[in-house]
């Protein structure tokens, strides 16, 4: 019903674009290897991604410790640590914040129903589940798990 977008997906836990874009850079700097560094625009290209949003989030990203930026000629972005140490929950909470499937299991508990709610303790266990799957998972892992074409090079 209303969960399900166009395609019959469920659509309510869903990636902001800028986290899932956030985690394909943060992939892509894990498959070149340790000290790697590589642009925003090369890896926009690479991907079909706007090099100004790019930008924007890789420079969230290390604001929040999660990668360098090399200035210069041969410039770029780098992982600040090892792929292994880093994971998805770190990802996406750097872009987005807390993870939260409702108003209630945010950090701020904004709800006109908490004192009368029923389903709040549950609902806060399936957000402790989510969470816990996704400090699970590192940025080696993703890397590991298959080679993503990039659209630079796709045949269709």
């Amino acid at each position: 019903m209303g969960m399900y977008d166009q395609s019959g997906l469920i659509s309510m836990l869903r990636l902001s674009r800028k986290a899932d874009y956030a985690l394909i850079a943060m992939q892509h700097l894990a498959r070149m290897g340790p000290g790697a560094s590589i642009s925003a625009a090369e890896i926009a290209t690479q991907y079909g991604i706007s090099v100004s949003l790019l930008a924007k989030i890789l420079q969230r990203l290390a604001k929040k410790g999660l990668v360098v930026a090399h200035h210069g000629a041969s410039g770029g972005y780098s992982l600040a640590r090892d792929a292994g140490a880093i994971t998805a929950l770190d990802v996406i909470s750097a872009i987005d914040g807390p993870v939260a499937i409702t108003s209630c299991s945010s950090a701020r508990g904004e709800c006109d129903l908490l004192a009368s709610c029923a389903v709040r303790g549950p609902l806060e266990k399936i957000n402790e589940v989510i969470v816990g799957a996704l400090s699970r998972v590192s940025v080696l892992e993703m890397a590991d798990a298959g080679q993503v074409v990039p659209v630079v090079g796709r045949s269709n």
